[in-house]
C-alpha cells in the first residue's frame, strides 16, 4: 500500500458559488455523495467553521452495507479551498478554481490502507462525476 497522496478532479460547467454551495450544503450532498447509482447518502451534516463537523452516511440501496464517513474541518477559504480531517487521522483538501465561468475541482487526500491506491482513486473520481454531474443539472 502507498502511503502517497491521491488527487482526483474535475470541470463543471457552472459558477464557483453554484459550486461551492453543492458541495457543502447537506440537502445537495445527500443527492451526489455515492459513487455508483445502487448507493445513496441517506444523510448529511455540515457544520462549516474551521472545528465544525462533516458527516454522510452511506449506504448500498439494498440494505447489505453502509457506513458512516466523517471528518473535522481544519481549513476553510469560502469558494476556494477546504481542508478537513477524516476520523480515522487522513487529511482531505479540495480547491475550487474559476476557469472562465466553469469550476476546476481538485481533491487530494491521503489514503487509507485496506484498499489498493487505484480502487481508492476510482471510488473518489465516481463520487466527484456524481457530484459533477448533479451540480450541472441542478437548477439556480
Amino acid at each position: 500500500m502507498t502511503s502517497q497522496k491521491i488527487t482526483v478532479e474535475t470541470t463543471i460547467n457552472a459558477p464557483v458559488e453554484k459550486v461551492w454551495s453543492a458541495y457543502t450544503t447537506p440537502a445537495d450532498i445527500t443527492q451526489w455523495n455515492f459513487a455508483s447509482d445502487d448507493w445513496c447518502c441517506p444523510r448529511a451534516d455540515v457544520d462549516l467553521r474551521v472545528g465544525g463537523r462533516q458527516t454522510a452516511r452511506m449506504e448500498a440501496k439494498d440494505g447489505s452495507m453502509g457506513f458512516d464517513f466523517g471528518g473535522t474541518f481544519e481549513a476553510i477559504e469560502p469558494q476556494e479551498s477546504i481542508t478537513f480531517v477524516l476520523d480515522d487521522g487522513r487529511k482531505v483538501h479540495t480547491t475550487f478554481t474559476d476557469r472562465d465561468g466553469k469550476t476546476h475541482v481538485a481533491t487530494t487526500f491521503d489514503p487509507e490502507t485496506q484498499n489498493p491506491a487505484e480502487m481508492q482513486r476510482g471510488g473518489w473520481q465516481a463520487i466527484l462525476d456524481s457530484f459533477r454531474a448533479h451540480t450541472e443539472g441542478k437548477r439556480g
